[in-house]
């Protein structure tokens, strides 16, 4: 069992992003101290707290300097290198969530692989590393199907819909001839997903499902409660139970579900070893949010109460959204400005959360 972390404590984030800032501020809450890590100068999370390092991920020197003055360290994105967190494990610093967690969200081919066997279901998949493999994958899988670079996609990056035989000629040249999964087409009727905390002693405990609506595939709004019955809101939270105790998995983490349209099943899209944009209604619906929750679980504290005081839905402001944040606020809404001042289309400025009484 992992040694319990007392107020006071340092928690090393890599990365400086929303993310870690919003994990900083919820470690100040808690009397914990908060040192990031980032090799972007401009990092928003070095606003909100005196203890940073500026450094390329691979500089081993700068990352022993940091794993020294750091009692535990986490990350805010799960693109961290690996080389990063193996010297993290090198330098006698604890890393949670591990690097087994790391490693399986990294590779969409790993990642489906370990879902499967842990007996979650998930979209038919094959490996391709040919437009040969493509094509014959294709034959296997059918159409429509979405080819995805196996590593570094997020927000519909590194992707391509396959909707018909001619999308298929060149298809893996498009994506760079980067090694790939093509996955089956899910015919859903909605997304959702379930933010689920565990601590290294297997405590578990999962936030109420949110339903997503994506635009130009980029996270648009979560509503909770989702539209779903109590066997696909039951379903969901025992699959993200399953994958986090099969992952040894320590911190919060975000899984993402298709609701089939064929029996109201559920089908996992991919899991985010890490606090996550649906989550973030936890703010204003729940007394402890997602970014507590996280630093309650890798401090090994018992996880906070999860259950939801509001309906809430949560809107991403994305490029001039952001300029909503001077408005005055419609009742019941909260705003949160990340700290990143250069606005461009499609980029993530902040998120508003608007409550309502709880009805179901």
């Amino acid at each position: 069992m992992s040694k319990m972390l007392q107020p006071g404590a340092t928690i090393g984030i890599l990365g400086g992003g929303q993310l870690g800032r919003m994990l900083a501020l919820a470690a100040h809450k808690l009397g914990l101290k908060a040192h990031i890590y980032c090799p972007d100068p401009q990092s928003p999370a070095f606003e909100v707290t005196p203890h940073k390092t500026i450094a390329l991920y691979e500089d081993r020197k700068a990352l022993k300097a940091f794993a020294e003055t750091v009692d535990l360290v986490t990350y805010e994105f799960e693109n961290v290198p690996a080389a990063t967190a193996k010297a993290i494990l090198e330098f006698n610093t604890p890393l949670a969530p591990g690097a087994k967690a790391l490693a399986t969200a990294q590779d969409r081919l790993i990642e489906k692989t370990f879902i499967e066997q842990a007996g979650v279901p998930v979209a038919p998949f094959a490996n391709v590393e040919s437009q040969a493999e493509l094509e014959s994958a294709v034959q296997t899988i059918g159409l429509p199907a979405v080819l995805k670079t196996r590593r570094f996609g997020y927000d519909g990056k590194g992707q391509k819909f396959l909707r018909q035989p001619e999308d298929v000629t060149g298809a893996f040249k498009e994506l760079g001839e980067n090694p790939c999964v093509l996955e089956g087409f899910v015919s859903f009727d909605r997304e959702i997903s379930v933010i689920i905390a565990r601590t290294a002693s297997g405590e578990t405990a999962a936030y109420d499902p949110a339903e997503n609506v994506h635009q130009d595939a980029i996270l648009h709004t979560s509503t909770v409660p989702a539209h779903i019955s109590d066997h696909v809101k039951q379903e969901a939270l025992n699959a993200a139970a399953k994958i986090a105790n099969a992952l040894d998995y320590v911190g919060v983490m975000g899984v993402e579900f298709f609701v089939t349209d064929a029996n109201d099943h559920l089908v996992v899209n991919e899991i985010a070893p890490r606090v996550h944009n649906s989550g973030h209604w936890t703010e204003a619906a729940c007394l402890i949010s997602q970014f507590e929750q996280h630093m309650r679980a890798i401090a090994n504290w018992p996880l906070g109460d999860t259950t939801r005081h509001s309906d809430v839905v949560m809107t991403n402001l994305l490029g001039n959204d952001i300029n909503q944040v001077t408005n005055a606020p419609a009742p019941h809404t909260m705003v949160h400005h990340y700290g990143k001042y250069e606005v461009r289309p499609g980029r993530k400025l902040g998120h508003i959360n608007q409550i309502s009484p709880k009805n179901s």
